[in-house]
């Protein structure tokens, strides 16, 4: 019978034509204990390897006819041996092999994994297994599946391991895996008990029950993540989970969620796991009320689970909860501060590493720092396994929000049709908000509000079975504002203007967005007073949101009366948002290129957006002569300032004047004289003129042309 290895069996040379297959029955027995893992310096295996000869004789013997490689045994050497050997004997040499470690107090290391490997079957080994599969289930979540697996086969119950292969599974990524494991593990138990009664319960249940709902709720199903919190706790009344709490307030339980948390008696161990886990809990819960307890809670939760240097299965990471309430509370830097020691430590190892990642990029995005968004969304999208449903969600709008803040129409339309698709895979639930407030701006804009409306149906009926909660409506509602203002729907807007200027005294957030609104309104209309515009951008930077802020007091600006007014709300504009200093070449005035996922090209890909010939039935006269006019600058376009690269870009992107001045900050006369001291420059006579030599210049051929 035939006996697999991995370690022992490995040579470092080749064995084409080395070391013959020994015929001495006490050279084969050698051979095999040395296959099976004794060592030649180490003990002897305990009955011999034939009479008449000792076990390092036999070994020397072996070495000199060429059998070994350092001490082991050629491959196809032990393959024979073993393909003729019987099962027996192997078997007995490799129980004498954990007697002997045992007799000497060796620890058998990486043996019990190639014993496990071989087919033995012995309680000595499960106990190994499962320790070494413990210690890598943080860092090495697929080794640790492995683990667990050899646990299995050497004779560990299926069963009370079945909740842990499933974390192992889950936390590498794999939520098909985790769900068939589970799926055996609870199917099996629910045989069990169709009669109703409960008399043994399943071994393990509450990490089960844990890893099942952070399935559930990385596929973007919060509901039944809390269906399998509310099945475990009519089984087992007595021992509630606080991280049931999470999953039921997510789905719009509030009720059951208090019920879990109303016996003050403490359950569970003090455990620094246990403690992040009722740590997060009760940030949940105060996240739905007006007290600023919710954070802090949450951001301890967090700092908790990270000493702990353990995993949590939860509906939500502690950290991935933290920085989204501080988003949503207006403290982007808080919650890159949170994620940040977060992907130091444990919680940003394995699967969840990608939801920190994004979360933190969503911060990042909020504080102007596109580049640090575009990295961090670079590393979610370059993890091992395919984002999870939820995640890819969040990476969609995340590309929304990039392309609606660089005025990028190309990306706009690409991650909004993108992030369409992915919704189809996941209902709504309390920490979807963010990225669905984004996403209906984005549909307002595009004029694919319809298309939204379900979703935002979903999301105000689970507020409103929550009571409301300022932490998570008011920013939804200030989303709502812009959508409604983009849509030039009045009657839509008043309801969501009037909720902000009521919670205004309860929560000053709501403050904040209910005067940025109300100066919108005001500044469309054409009649507004510039020191509150002023004051409601200013307000609207110091929560995270300096890019809405300027915007709206450049809007004021371009239609300001007076021109002390304008140049004021001009400087505001960028002193809440600096236009950063451009490259000396025109290409570095364009986006980065990306690749379809909308993180940064590889190399590869940016040199392939570089400079390119003109497209076929340009003129070639008029190229050679613009060429030449290019050539004769130190780079490409070098004789332009700055400003002047900036506008050409606009320009030949089909820009009008007024949407040029919106975008960089000035009025759109000071546009028409840059774009006259441009044609200038170019020697340009016509229209058609200056824009053939602006496409040549931007490398922006597919452009379309505006009227300069």
């Amino acid at each position: 019978m035939r006996v697999e290895y991995a370690e022992p069996v490995r040579a470092t040379a080749e064995a084409d034509g080395a070391g013959h297959v020994p015929g001495d029955p006490g050279l084969r027995a050698a051979v095999l204990a040395l296959g099976i893992g004794f060592r030649p310096d180490g003990p002897v295996p305990p009955h011999g390897c034939g009479a008449g000869a000792s076990f390092p004789s036999l070994v020397r013997k072996a070495a000199e006819d060429g059998l070994l490689v350092g001490g082991r045994p050629l491959p196809h050497v032990l393959d024979s041996v073993l393909r003729e050997a019987d099962i027996f004997q192997v078997r007995r040499l490799q129980r004498s092999l954990i007697d002997v470690h045992d007799e000497h107090g060796i620890p058998l290391g990486g043996l019990a994994r190639d014993l496990a490997r071989g087919g033995l079957q012995d309680p000595r080994l499960p106990p190994l297994l499962v320790q070494e599969a413990t210690q890598a289930l943080v860092d090495q979540p697929d080794r640790a599946l492995d683990l667990f697996d050899l646990a299995v086969a050497a004779g560990a119950d299926p069963d009370s391991l079945a909740a842990a292969r499933a974390e192992a599974a889950a936390a590498s990524g794999d939520l098909d895996a985790a769900c068939r494991i589970l799926d055996d593990y609870f199917a099996a138990h629910q045989d069990r008990t169709q009669d109703g009664t409960h008399a043994s319960d399943p071994p393990d249940l509450t990490r089960a029950v844990r890893v099942s709902a952070s399935v559930w709720a990385q596929r973007g199903m919060m509901s039944r993540a809390a269906d399998v919190h509310r099945w475990a706790a009519l089984r087992d009344p007595g021992a509630p989970d606080p991280l049931a709490v999470v999953a039921l307030v997510a789905a719009g339980d509030p009720d059951g969620a208090r019920g879990i948390c109303a016996d003050p008696s403490p359950t569970g161990s003090p455990s620094l796991t246990q403690v992040a886990a009722t740590l997060l809990a009760e940030g949940t819960l105060a996240g739905l009320g007006s007290s600023p307890r919710a954070l802090p809670l949450l951001v301890r939760a967090s700092d908790t689970l990270t000493a702990s240097g353990r995993l949590l299965p939860s509906p939500e990471s502690p950290a991935a909860l933290a920085g989204l309430a501080a988003i949503m509370a207006g403290a982007p830097a808080t919650a890159r501060s949170v994620l940040a020691a977060a992907l130091d430590g444990c919680q940003g190892k394995g699967g969840m590493r990608a939801r920190l990642c994004l979360i933190a990029a969503w911060a990042a995005m909020l504080e102007d720092q596109l580049d640090d968004a575009r990295a961090l969304m670079a590393d979610a999208s370059t993890a091992d396994a395919d984002l999870v449903p939820r995640d890819e969600v969040l990476l969609c709008a995340l590309q929304v929000g990039l392309a609606r803040r660089t005025d990028d129409t190309a990306g706009l339309v690409h991650g909004w049709q993108r992030a369409r698709e992915a919704l189809l895979h996941v209902s709504v639930d309390l920490f979807s908000l963010l990225p669905l407030g984004e996403l209906a701006i984005a549909a307002a804009r595009l004029r694919k509000a319809d298309v939204l409306e379900p979703y935002l149906e979903e999301a105000w009926a689970l507020l409103g079975r929550l009571g409301e909660p300022a932490l998570w409506t008011v920013p939804l509602r200030w989303c709502a504002v812009q959508a409604e203002l983009l849509l030039e729907r009045p009657d839509r807007l008043a309801p969501h203007a009037a909720a902000l200027v009521s919670g205004a005294a309860d929560y000053p957030l709501a403050g904040t967005y209910a005067a940025a609104g109300g100066a919108w309104v005001r500044v469309l209309g054409g009649r507004f007073d510039p020191d509150a515009v002023e004051a409601a951008a200013r307000g609207l930077a110091e929560v995270g949101h300096a890019w809405d802020g300027a915007r709206l007091v450049g809007h004021a600006s371009a239609r300001a009366a007076d021109r002390t007014d304008m140049v004021r709300l001009l400087a505001c504009a960028r002193d809440l948002r600096p236009i950063p200093r451009r490259s000396s070449t025109v290409q570095h005035t364009q986006a980065q290129p990306t690749s379809s996922s909308g993180t940064p090209a590889p190399a590869g890909r940016q040199a392939a957006a570089a400079p390119r010939p003109a497209r076929d039935g340009t003129d070639p006269a008029r190229t050679r002569a613009t060429t030449d006019a290019a050539q004769a600058a130190e780079p490409t376009g070098a004789f332009l300032t700055d400003r002047e690269r900036e506008i050409a870009t606009f320009v030949v992107q089909g820009r009008t004047y007024r949407e040029i001045s919106e975008t960089v900050f000035i009025s759109p006369r000071t546009v028409e004289h840059h774009v006259a001291r441009i044609r200038r420059r170019l020697g340009a006579d016509t229209r058609s003129d200056l824009l053939a030599r602006l496409r040549l210049l931007t490398q922006d051929t597919g452009a379309g042309a505006a009227s300069p």
